[in-house]
């Protein structure tokens, strides 16, 4: 990172997002460049958050997304007892709190986003939260695929409302006009590349 990133890092803290909805059938395109994720699920008034790199779109119509989820996680617990999660994708600039979702367990604390300076939102159609500053959110229903989950953790489901923040992605497209807007991906222990430049073929 440079310099100048690595402040806007430092300084960097979730906000109120404006989002706006994004078709069902192109919300694949807010995964299709294998960001990581922060996963989040409720049940019952409990919640929790955690970052998943292993993550990819699966379908169009409806559209479908495959998440690894290890099920002795607490949000894998969450998850398979709602039957539903929020996938937000986060940013550059909070890279510190997807290090500390990624790094703890949200059995250790009381609430995991306030203890990994997370703030939540109300989802449209799922209890789950909407991870706020992020940039784009999928609400998924699970898929009844025990033998998958409980054989690989692999978690199968259906997208139903998909939202991003217009000021990186609209008209079915990603633009991104500053580096602490650009989306994570996970390498290993802790680093990460950014979001390159778009390249059109």
């Amino acid at each position: 990172m440079t310099s100048t990133l690595t402040q806007q890092v430092e300084q960097a803290a979730p906000q109120p997002t404006h989002r706006v909805a994004v078709e069902l059938a192109k919300a694949y395109r807010l995964l299709n460049h294998g960001p990581t994720v922060l996963v989040s699920a409720a049940h019952e008034g409990r919640r929790n958050v955690m970052a998943a790199a292993w993550n990819m779109p699966l379908d169009f119509n409806p559209p479908k997304v495959a998440v690894v989820i290890d099920k002795q996680t607490y949000t894998g617990a969450l998850i398979e007892a709602s039957g539903e999660f929020v996938l937000s994708v986060p940013p550059v600039a909070l890279v510190h709190q997807v290090v500390a979702a990624g790094n703890q367990s949200g059995r250790d604390v009381d609430d995991k986003f306030e203890a990994c300076g997370l703030r939540s939102a109300p989802a449209s159609l799922v209890a789950a939260p909407l991870v706020e500053g992020c940039l784009a959110w999928l609400e998924c229903r699970l898929l009844p695929e025990p033998a998958m989950a409980g054989r690989y953790d692999l978690f199968l489901a259906e997208v139903v409302a998909a939202w991003a923040d217009p000021a990186v992605f609209s008209e079915g497209r990603w633009h991104f006009e500053h580096d602490a807007q650009r989306s994570l991906h996970h390498v290993a222990g802790g680093a990460f590349f950014a979001t390159g430049e778009a390249v059109q073929a």
